[in-house]
C-alpha cells in the first residue's frame, strides 16, 4: 500500500507476514523452494507450448508487403525475410505476438500507436 509522507513523496509500507498479499507471497515462496527440492507434489506446473507460424501466411492475408509488415509491427525488415524464407525462425515471445497480430492486429495496432 502505498501512502504520502509530510514532504509529498510516496512510500511504501512494509507488508506484514499475516496479511493477506503476506501470506500469498510466503505460500509462493515455499512453493518454489518445494519445487527446486523435486517436491513436486506440492507446487502446479503448468508448460504451455507455443507452436510455430507460418509469418508469410499472416502478412499476406493482412495485404501488406513485407515492408509495410514490418514497419507496421516493429519488426526489422531483414529480420521478417529470414523468418519467411525459413533463415531463422521467431523465439517464442515472437511467435506469441505474431498470433496475436494473426488474430487480432487492431489490438497490436492499439497498442503500438499508444506507446509511441
Amino acid at each position: 500500500m502505498r501512502k504520502r509522507n509530510g514532504s509529498g513523496e510516496r512510500t511504501i509500507k512494509p507488508i506484514r507476514k499475516n496479511a493477506p498479499v503476506g501470506q500469498r507471497i510466503i505460500k509462493g515462496l515455499e512453493e518454489a523452494i518445494a519445487w527446486s527440492r523435486g517436491e513436486g507434489d506440492r507446487v502446479r506446473v503448468t508448460v504451455v507450448s507455443i507452436p510455430e507460424i507460418d509469418v508469410r501466411q499472416v502478412r499476406r492475408r493482412m495485404g501488406l508487403s513485407q515492408t509495410e509488415f514490418a514497419t507496421k509491427f516493429g519488426f526489422p525488415p531483414a529480420t521478417l525475410r529470414n523468418w519467411e524464407q525459413g533463415r531463422a525462425t521467431p523465439d517464442a515471445p515472437t511467435r506469441v505476438l505474431l498470433a496475436v497480430i494473426a488474430k487480432h492486429p487492431e489490438a497490436v495496432e492499439d497498442v503500438l500507436r499508444k506507446a509511441s
